[in-house]
C-alpha cells in the first residue's frame, strides 16, 4: 500500500540507510548459496501481498562463502553486507573477488542454491577447471541439448544455426552477448524440408515460422543446461551446502538477525566482527585438536 509502513519510501527514522526487501523461505521449492543473505532488521507482516512464503524486512542482508576444512569445521573465505533490496545473485560476483584475493587463485567448485542458476556462475567456475552444483531453477522444457559445436539442438534433435547476436546492456546484472538460433530447415535459407515432429512453430508464416531459440553465448550457459545434477560428483558436492547453513547458525547465534545499530557502515562492520570471531573459533578448535597429538620425532 503506497504510503504505508512496508512501503519503499517510508524510510524508518531510526536508519536512514536501510531498505525494504521480501526474505522467501526458499529459493527452490525442492532443493535447499557459495553466498547465502542472512536477514537482518525486524521482521513484519503487511498489507503487500507475498509471492511465496515469507517475510519483509526493513534492514540489511549479509551474504558468505565458506568452505568446510576435514576433521575442523567449517571456515568464512569472504563476506559482503548490503541494504536488503539487494538480490541474491547480487552477492556473487564481489564475494567471489574476495575469495580470490584470500584464496590467491580461483575456486574450481562452488555449490549454491537456485537463485544463483545463472549462466555467469556456471561460466565462472567452468572456466576455473571445475563446475557448480547448483539446482536446475527454470522450467524443465526450458533445458536444451547442444551438439559438439555448442549449437543447441530442437525438439526434432536438429541442430540450429545461428542467426544473429547482440549484446544485453540493461534489464540484466552482467552485460553479455546473446545469440538467436532459427531452424535448420529455414535457416540460412529455406531448404524445402518440412519440420520431421510437425512442431506447432512451424505452422507459423514469415520471419517467425519455426523454432527460435534465444541463449547467452557464453560456455555458462551450455554448462547451466548440460550440467548432470543426478551424478555423484554433483551430490557429493551439493551436499557440502550445508557448510554454509552451519556459518548462518553461528552466526545467528551472535546476534546478526537482530542487529541494534541503525547505519549500514556500522552493521557492515560488526558483521564483518562475527566472522572473524566464528573463524577464530574455528581456529582455537584446530589449535586445541593439534596441541593433543603426540610431538614429532
Amino acid at each position: 500500500m503506497r504510503g504505508g509502513r512496508y512501503h519503499k519510501e517510508q524510510q524508518p527514522i531510526g536508519d536512514k540507510d536501510c531498505k525494504v526487501g521480501f526474505k522467501a523461505n526458499a529459493n527452490q521449492p525442492t532443493a535447499a548459496p557459495a553466498a547465502t543473505p542472512t536477514s537482518e532488521g525486524l521482521p513484519v507482516s503487511g498489507p503487500l501481498p507475498k509471492p511465496k512464503a515469507g517475510e519483509y524486512y526493513w534492514g540489511y542482508a549479509s551474504g558468505v562463502v565458506a568452505t568446510k576444512v576435514k576433521d575442523y569445521g567449517e571456515f568464512v573465505l569472504a563476506e559482503l553486507t548490503q541494504t536488503f533490496d539487494h538480490a541474491d545473485e547480487s552477492y556473487f560476483l564481489p564475494l567471489m573477488a574476495q575469495t580470490e584475493a584470500n584464496l590467491g587463485q580461483k575456486p574450481r567448485f562452488g555449490t549454491l542454491d537456485g537463485a544463483y542458476d545463472t549462466w555467469y556462475v556456471h561460466e565462472y567456475f567452468t572456466l576455473a577447471g571445475g563446475f557448480a552444483a547448483v539446482p536446475w531453477a527454470d522450467r524443465a522444457d526450458h533445458k536444451k541439448t547442444f551438439n559438439a559445436d555448442g549449437l543447441p539442438l530442437c525438439e526434432a534433435g536438429l541442430v540450429m544455426p545461428l542467426k544473429s547476436t547482440f549484446n544485453k546492456q540493461s534489464h540484466c546484472l552482467v552485460p553479455h552477448e546473446v545469440g538467436r538460433y532459427g531452424c535448420p530447415l529455414l535457416v540460412p535459407e529455406k531448404t524445402g524440408a518440412v519440420c520431421p515432429i510437425a512442431h506447432k512453430n512451424w505452422e507459423r508464416t514469415g520471419a517467425d515460422q519455426g523454432c527460435i531459440t534465444t541463449l547467452p553465448t557464453s560456455v555458462g550457459a551450455r554448462a547451466r543446461h548440460q550440467l548432470d545434477r543426478t551424478s555423484d560428483a554433483y551430490q557429493q558436492l551439493y551436499n557440502q551446502r550445508t557448510a554454509v547453513e552451519r556459518i548462518n547458525s553461528q552466526a545467528l547465534a551472535l546476534g546478526i538477525e537482530r542487529p541494534k545499530l541503525r547505519n549500514q557502515h556500522s552493521i557492515s562492520n560488526q558483521n564483518t566482527l562475527i566472522y572473524v570471531l566464528i573463524n577464530l573459533r574455528g581456529l582455537q578448535r584446530i589449535r586445541q585438536q593439534q596441541a593433543t597429538l603426540p610431538p614429532k620425532r
